[in-house]
């Protein structure tokens, strides 16, 4: 699949992001759920995910995790996706 020069940098920005988090888990977390599904991402999505780049790592976990309610904001497909963990390979 071909993108636009911007959206390449936008990507390469988010995976950097997704992959240097803090800790190991987070990084396996965040970047395996990038690694899986960004190929396909809209505009709409890329937002989701930036967006939620923007959070702390602990906070996300835990809405992956379901043991703390994910903002209104985030509700939808990609939280589904995000909470599925399947995309976590170690």
């Amino acid at each position: 699949m071909s993108h636009s020069p911007e959206k390449t940098q936008r990507l390469a920005r988010m995976k950097f992001r997704a992959w240097h988090r803090g800790t190991r888990e987070a990084d396996f977390m965040i970047g395996g759920f990038f690694d899986t599904y960004h190929a396909h991402w809209d505009e709409a999505e890329m937002a989701w995910f930036e967006a939620l780049l923007d959070h702390d790592d602990v906070d996300v976990m835990a809405w992956a995790l379901k043991t703390q309610e994910a903002p209104e904001e985030f509700h939808g497909p990609m939280l589904d996706k995000l909470q599925r963990i399947n995309y976590v390979s170690i």
